[in-house]
């Protein structure tokens, strides 16, 4: 019983070696893939759709934001917005005492009438904060309003992906016009105001010190090879963006409705109002697909994507609403390649086209369901990887090389079974046959002693043919070799045997015209102890002598006399073939001569090819016995032997 589980084990083992590599192959290739950045566009796509179908959350009660639309500029009646409006908008709304105000609205020019009045505001209200942009060139930076003082400005510049869509925010970076200062954004401002009066203030992170944390909660910085992305700039303190998701996620109000009062006024009070611009005749919107609810499909207003950053920092300090992480790059490897073998187990479980379908199908659904269910608790892992390889390893490469390999395991076992059928009907109509006709006369007592004796020796010589038949039908392929005349031998048996069947078997070929004249064969081969020679020695020797022996038969015209000898001389043996023909005169190397010559420097030995006077040609290879199995001496005596003749 255990053996029989050992020779299971190892069957196994050897169908995973050669019908797993095409699956671990591809495995290798999605992975460099990954590393060259060549799956970031398929990654962003499945990020932004887990976001997207996220359930949705309710209206953000913390930030309001104001956006002025379309009707609001028909009814001041000009854009760009004075700055009498926009005085007035501000003034009303810090009557409701909200916690901070952020103007999304560049303010570095004046814009008649009422800037005098926009100044004034600017001044007084110490809780508004302005914008600027930092990241622009010298000539389209635009600095923030001369009355505001540094700390109630952070910049509105946002980062697209290569894609042209926004996945990211910056927090933090540097005044590229003066390194030593640092630039905060609108939504980092605000979101510090806000939990300021909360008793939370902006801080230094404790386990990655190039990070900030309000309280306990730090920010997790983006990193160039976080998540999809591969080799992106990391300059600066960028967050992933954890869209808020639902049809509303934040209050939306206008110009007008300020004006009128069409509002709560608990929906001001205590909160961050955000104002901007939300219409679509001004270029303030940005791509992007994480967003069921956008107006414009696949776009959102600069404001909002402010007013989305902000949100995530708050909730996740306040409510522990969760940070977009990812996994150390280790660990996402390791879970590719855990997918990466998944997909080759389904391949060798199923080996069934609808069996296979729907295994992989129902794999790449729990793949599918477990990054959903990380998206929402904040984890963005990879998937794209895994259901490349599922798609292409449980559907193609893996579950086909199983199943080619099953096939001929399935063919071999018929083989052996017609081999089984035929051993038995050969038994049956020879051995038995003959067996049973003796008996029966030792029975009659009618049958003389030599016929008796006869019959007997008939039976010895079946039963040893049936031994040799089954002994070359078990052999496996590096074990036998098969010759152009269809002879198979056994590479077990001695050298001197299997040089004996070669040349009876080739000198009976048919294809070979020049053989058919010959009227003296000579053979004389030497045994060669087995210590000497490998399996594979054995194999090169055969496809020698045969090679040789097809040239006389293709080239050798009128040739009446070949030998062929096999001797030792000290320590050497020599391996000849003489034919008396009448051979091409050319000795070019040709295909079958660089075989030759391969042979005999794989036996460490010399190949010689000569005319001989007045006609014939000698083919001989030359080897030391005692180097045979040694490969390494092999190659030293080789090495030797071409120095001593160039020398």
């Amino acid at each position: 019983m255990g053996w029989v589980t050992r020779r299971k084990i190892k069957n196994e083992i050897v169908i995973w070696r050669q019908a797993a590599l095409p699956g671990i192959i591809v495995l290798a290739i999605v992975i460099i893939l990954r590393l060259t950045g060549s799956l970031q566009f398929l990654e962003w796509m499945a990020l932004d759709t887990f976001l997207r179908f996220r359930p949705p959350e309710p209206i953000d009660d913390k930030i309001v934001v104001i956006g002025i639309n379309e009707e609001d500029i028909r009814s001041v009646g000009r854009y760009p917005i004075p700055d009498r409006e926009i005085a007035a908008l501000i003034e009303t709304v810090e009557k409701y005492k909200p916690r901070a105000i952020g103007l999304d609205i560049v303010k570095d020019i004046p814009i008649e009438p009422g800037n005098a009045e926009l100044v004034k505001i600017f001044q007084q209200n110490k809780n508004l904060i302005g914008i600027e942009k930092v990241l622009s060139s010298d000539r389209d930076r635009i600095p923030p309003s001369p009355q505001l003082p540094p700390q109630q400005v952070g910049f509105s510049d946002l980062i697209a992906d290569r894609d042209g869509k926004y996945r990211r925010y910056l927090l933090w970076t540097t005044n590229p016009q003066n390194p030593k200062q640092d630039k905060f954004s609108l939504s980092l401002r605000l979101a510090a105001a806000y939990l300021f009066a909360e008793g939370i203030n902006l801080e230094t992170g404790i386990r990655d010190l190039d990070t900030i944390r309000f309280g306990t909660v730090e920010i997790p910085r983006f990193l160039p090879n976080s998540g999809g992305y591969v080799g992106e700039n990391d300059s600066g303190l960028k967050i992933l963006m954890n869209f808020r998701s639902g049809r509303k996620p934040f209050r939306v109000l206008s110009l007008k409705d300020i004006k009128t009062g069409n509002f709560e006024p608990s929906w001001l009070r205590d909160r961050i109002v955000l104002i901007g611009m939300n219409a679509f005749s001004v270029s303030d919107f940005f791509n992007t697909s994480a967003i069921a609810s956008s107006k414009i499909p696949g776009q959102i207003f600069g404001v909002e994507f402010h007013a989305h950053a902000c949100s995530q920092i708050i909730h996740a300090v306040l409510d522990r609403r969760p940070l977009l992480k990812v996994w150390l790059d280790k660990w996402e490897y390791l879970w590719i390649i855990i997918w990466g073998f998944i997909s080759i187990i389904i391949g060798r479980m199923t080996q069934s086209v609808w069996k296979n379908l729907l295994a992989v199908s129902a794999v790449s659904f729990s793949l599918v369901g477990v990054s959903y269910l990380l998206i929402l608790g904040g984890w963005w892992i990879p998937v794209v990887p895994g259901l490349l390889i599922l798609g292409i390893n449980g559907l193609g490469l893996s579950a086909f090389a199983f199943y080619r390999h099953d096939e001929a395991l399935k063919s071999q076992i018929r083989e052996r079974q017609r081999t089984i059928d035929r051993t038995f009907d050969v038994i049956h109509n020879g051995p038995l046959q003959t067996l049973a006709h003796a008996l029966r006369h030792m029975r009659a007592q009618d049958l003389p002693h030599e016929q008796l004796l006869w019959e007997l020796e008939k039976l010895n010589h079946e039963i040893r043919e049936i031994g040799e038949y089954l002994k070359l039908k078990a052999l496996s392929p590096e074990e036998s070799l098969r010759l152009g005349s269809g002879l198979k031998l056994d590479l077990k048996r001695s050298i001197h045997e299997l040089l004996y069947e070669v040349y009876t078997s080739t000198l009976e070929r048919d294809d070979l015209e020049y053989l058919k004249t010959l009227k003296v064969k000579t053979r004389n081969f030497e045994p060669i102890d087995d210590k000497y020679l490998s399996l594979e020695q054995k194999r090169e020797l055969c496809l020698f002598l045969e090679e040789a022996l097809c040239n006389v038969g293709k080239h050798a015209k009128g040739v009446k006399r070949v030998e062929a000898t096999g001797r030792e001389n000290q320590g050497w043996y020599i391996l000849r073939i003489i034919d008396n023909g009448s051979g091409s005169d050319s000795f070019a190397e040709s295909k079958g001569t660089s075989q030759l010559k391969n042979v005999a420097r794989n036996l460490g030995g010399n190949f010689k090819r000569e005319p001989l006077y007045p006609k014939g040609i000698v083919c001989e290879i030359s080897w030391p016995l005692a180097n045979s199995k040694d490969p390494d001496k092999s190659l030293r005596n080789w090495l030797k032997t071409l120095f001593l003749k160039f020398k």
